[in-house]
C-alpha cells in the first residue's frame, strides 16, 4: 500500500511501525541525510498513515482512499501543517515560524492530533528557532513535529536536544538506477553515470539528467584542455549558465553545484587515467581530452584541483558570494599549465 512509494528505507519504516505499535512514538523527529534521498516523501507518508481514517489491518499504513488520505495528497488536510524556506530566502523568517506555530495550536478540525512537517531545518536562525522552542517543549496533545534537514550538526543545539534524530542513508547505486529507469531515462550509459554521480540520491540524479548540464560540461571540458586555459572566459560562461536557472539565488546555487559535480567527475576520471586505470564513464572523445590534460598536469596537481573543487562546493553550501566562488575556482583550474 502507501509505504511502497518509499524505496531504500525499509528499516526506518519498520522502526516507526514498531514505535506506533508500542505506543512509543516521540513528539518530535529530526530527519537528516543527503538531499534528495526521500526524507520529505517519508515524512508525508508517515503523516498520511497516522491521519488515515481507515488504515488496513489497523497498523501504520494508509488506505489511500479515505477523505483524510485524499486531503493529505492534495496538501489540504487541516491537521497537517507544512512549511519550508520561502523562495529566495536564506534563513527561516521568524514571521513565518510564528504563523506555523499559530496554525499548529488551532483546534483540531477532525478530532485528530496535529502534524507539522518543516522543511529546511538547516536554515533556522536563532530567532526562528527560539520562536519554535516552546512548541517543541510543550506541543499540543497527540501532535507530531517532523523537521527535515541534512545534518544534526547544522541545527541549533536547543532544537536537536528536543528531537529524536532519524538518519537517512544514501540509496545503493543499483536502486537509484532502477528508479531512473522507471522515470523514463532509457540510455543505460547515462543511467549508470547518473547513479554514480548522485551520491545515492535519486533527487540529485534527476537534476543531473538535465541535457543542458551535459552540454555545458562539454564546453568546460574543451576549455580546460586547451593549451592556454581562458579562465576568465570560462568563469563568465559559467556565471551566465547559472543565471539562466532564474533570478532566485537558490536556483542559481543549485545549478552551480551541479556543474561543479560534473567537473569533479571529470577530474576524478583524469586522475584514474593518470594512475593507469580506465576512466569510469568517459567516452572515446573524452578520453582524448583526459589524455591531453594528463600530459600537462601531474598527479599532485590533480589532487590539488580536486581539493579546490571540493572547497568550492562547500563555499556554495555556505552561501559565499557565487560569482567569487566561480571566478576563484576557474582561476585555480586555469593556472595549472
Amino acid at each position: 500500500m502507501s509505504w511502497q512509494r518509499i524505496r531504500g528505507h525499509d528499516n526506518l519504516i519498520q522502526a516507526f511501525q514498531r514505535a506506533v505499535q508500542r505506543g512509543r512514538l516521540a513528539h518530535a523527529y529530526l530527519f537528516v541525510g543527503p538531499p534528495g534521498v526521500g526524507k520529505r516523501l517519508f515524512a508525508v507518508e508517515l503523516a498520511r498513515a497516522l491521519l488515515c481514517e481507515n488504515p488496513p489491518s489497523g497498523g501504520l499504513e494508509a488506505c489511500d482512499h479515505c477523505p483524510a488520505c485524499l486531503l493529505v495528497t492534495a496538501g489540504t488536510h487541516p491537521e497537517l501543517v507544512q512549511a519550508g524556506l520561502p523562495e529566495g530566502a536564506h534563513e527561516w523568517p521568524v514571521d513565518l515560524m510564528r504563523e506555523v506555530v499559530k496554525s499548529f495550536f488551532l483546534k483540531s478540525a477532525r478530532g485528530r492530533g496535529k502534524i507539522a512537517i518543516l522543511d529546511d531545518a538547516d536554515d533556522f536562525n536563532e530567532e526562528s528557532a527560539n520562536c519554535f522552542l516552546k512548541t517543541l517543549e510543550e506541543p499540543p496533545p497527540g501532535s507530531l513535529l517532523l523537521l527535515i534537514g541534512t545534518s544534526a550538526d547544522l541545527q541549533l543545539r536547543t532544537v536537536v536536544s528536543r528531537c529524536q534524530a532519524v538518519r537517512f542513508a544514501p540509496l545503493p547505486e543499483p536502486l537509484v538506477a532502477e528508479l531512473l529507469l522507471t522515470q523514463g531515462i532509457e540510455d543505460p550509459n547515462l543511467v549508470s553515470r547518473l547513479a554514480h554521480l548522485s551520491g545515492g540520491s535519486p533527487g540529485q540524479a534527476r537534476l543531473l539528467a538535465d541535457p543542458a548540464l551535459w552540454a555545458f560540461r562539454g564546453i568546460l571540458v574543451r576549455g580546460l584542455t586547451e593549451a592556454q586555459v581562458d579562465s576568465v572566459g570560462l568563469a563568465k560562461a559559467w556565471k551566465e549558465f547559472v543565471e539562466e536557472a532564474g533570478k532566485e539565488s537558490s536556483a542559481q546555487r543549485q545549478r552551480a553545484a551541479l556543474v561543479l559535480r560534473l567537473i569533479i567527475d571529470f577530474l576524478h576520471d583524469s586522475l584514474r587515467l593518470k594512475l593507469g586505470e580506465m576512466p569510469r564513464f568517459a567516452d572515446s572523445q573524452e578520453i582524448r581530452a583526459l589524455e591531453v590534460l594528463g600530459k600537462r598536469v601531474d598527479v599532485e596537481a590533480l589532487l590539488n584541483l580536486l581539493e579546490r573543487s571540493l572547497q568550492a562546493n562547500e563555499q556554495i553550501d555556505r552561501r559565499v558570494q557565487l560569482v567569487l566562488v566561480l571566478e576563484a575556482l576557474m582561476d585555480a583550474l586555469g593556472r595549472v599549465q
